[in-house]
């Protein structure tokens, strides 16, 4: 039943309208590597609530050749596989399943390394690749224990549904230990904003920012979930060995070709089909805003959050009455939610990179901005990660499909869970071999949520719904019906 929901949202939204250049034929939703196509310098594509834009600065730009749209490896994939345009630069669990009834497991996005729930799997088979087509997750293999580190952990597996942990060759017990985790794609736009410097230090840990062992000068480490790699260069490199299978590094020309499309490249939502244009009335929500604006700001010291939306809120009687009522009730709404996500306070408690190791006090009490505090992006300006126990027990949603592992602290116990931790995801402690960094995970922008469902890391949100509810049960914040309903509009107008 799950399979065929998913294929059906997916046929709804391939059957979508797509907005290419000035009006020539929509070409199909999905880029494949070394299709060619031309890059315009604006691009727009239906999503589930209305319509995401895409802008390029100095576009039009042709693909043909281009390393991040060119199949480089033997798997046959490209950057652009599982970074697609219309999915927010990110990869939709709605697209995934249209990919495989389409083309079932020889689409390049299916190969085995990552593209199934285990390489020994029979690869052919639907179920072998469950993961990414029904939860849109792809499998992130790390070294066990990580290089260079004594972790002060013991890692133990639960239970495994994907098999992989448990697998002779890949798992655990292998000759080369490997743990196998499962993750949604992070987006690829807006990274004006991403490796954006909010601070002179992470405030999270209380430590110096970490620096690019090429370059030597502090990086955002606002990149990757797990923290694992320091700069974009790093990631390009990351990316090549294990998801594209290069069989040699990029080298400098290619990864110079790749940045400068990925630093050109805005995304968010344009259009909502209830609310109309979000750039409009006064309003300044859109991609061409972040464009336009200097990132790295704290809201609080800058712009506020959202307050892009405040116009819809503040307009004349006589301005709104031009509206329909759907469009009036919209618009309220969603200003509504900007002003709930700044103001509404609420206790937060027993939560790795806020309330530990530096001591903001547990609990303490503010509102969603004390994370997601930068302006235009709702990212943390502030590097680092956060548990926000998504993936740990007992604050993690039930997610059979996933891992299950036991981590038992050697050392100190963690300062909020103690010595044994239920986790389908260590996160950060994967890289750092801390058992205090369990289940951290580095937050992500917000913009284009409606192209790119599921939500967070392991896709335990279905729906934007899913994302509030989450926080409401994890913080027992008081929400009331409205709030949530206000909340889940300003996200659908990112």
């Amino acid at each position: 039943m799950r399979g065929r929901t998913i294929l059906g949202a997916a046929i709804a939204l391939f059957a979508g309208a797509v907005a290419w250049g000035q009006g020539a034929t929509p070409p199909d939703r999905w880029w494949n590597p070394d299709e060619g196509r031309t890059f315009p310098a604006t691009l727009d594509y239906a999503d589930a609530t209305g319509t995401l834009r895409l802008l390029l600065d100095n576009g039009p730009m042709e693909t043909k050749g281009h390393p991040f749209f060119t199949a480089l490896g033997p798997n046959g994939r490209a950057c652009v596989t599982c970074h697609q345009p219309a999915d927010a630069m990110s990869l939709s669990a709605a697209s995934v399943a249209a990919q495989w009834a389409k083309n079932g497991a020889k689409d390049p996005l299916f190969a085995a390394g990552d593209g199934s729930n285990c390489p020994s799997l029979p690869q052919e088979e639907r179920a072998s690749h469950s993961l990414l087509i029904d939860h849109g997750l792809i499998r992130i293999a790390r070294p066990w224990p990580p290089k260079n580190v004594t972790p002060d952990f013991r890692l133990e597996v639960v239970r495994d549904p994907s098999t992989c942990n448990l697998d002779p060759k890949h798992g655990l017990a292998s000759s080369q230990p490997h743990i196998s985790v499962f993750r949604r794609p992070r987006p690829v736009a807006n990274f004006k904003y991403i490796e954006a410097m909010g601070f002179a230090y992470d405030p999270k840990a209380g430590m110096p920012l970490p620096l690019d062992p090429e370059t030597g000068k502090p990086v955002s480490g606002n990149l990757m979930a797990d923290g694992r790699v320091p700069s974009l260069t790093a990631q390009m490199r990351d990316a090549a060995g294990t998801h594209l299978a290069f069989l040699k590094n990029m080298d400098a020309a290619d990864i110079a070709r790749v940045l400068d499309f990925e630093r050109r490249l805005y995304v968010a939502q344009q259009t909502d089909r209830l609310g109309g244009a979000l750039d409009g009335d006064g309003a300044k929500g859109g991609p061409r805003l972040l464009q336009v604006s200097a990132p790295g700001r704290l809201g609080s010291q800058g712009t506020p959050v959202w307050s892009e939306f405040e116009a819809w809120e503040k307009a004349a009687p006589a301005v709104k009455a031009g509206w329909t009522p759907e469009v009036r009730a919209f618009r309220a709404s969603v200003a509504r939610g900007a002003r709930v996500f700044r103001e509404k306070t609420f206790l937060i408690s027993d939560t790795a990179g806020i309330n530990s190791p530096i001591g903001f006090g547990n609990p303490v009490r503010n509102s969603c901005v004390f994370c997601h505090n930068m302006s235009y992006m709702g990212m943390d300006v502030a590097p680092g990660q956060v548990d926000l126990g998504t993936t740990n027990k007992p604050f993690a949603d039930p997610l059979a499909h996933l891992p299950l592992f036991r981590v038992t602290c050697t050392g100190r116990p963690h300062p909020h869970y103690g010595r044994t931790i239920l986790t389908h995801d260590p996160g950060y402690a994967l890289t750092t071999g801390r058992c205090a960094d369990v289940g951290r995970i580095t937050l992500q922008t917000l913009r284009g949520l409606s192209g790119r469902a599921p939500y967070f890391s392991n896709g335990s949100a279905k729906d934007l719904r899913g994302v509030v509810d989450y926080y409401e049960r994890r913080y027992n914040i008081g929400y009331t019906e409205q709030e949530k309903q206000d909340l889940v509009n300003l996200m659908r107008a990112l």
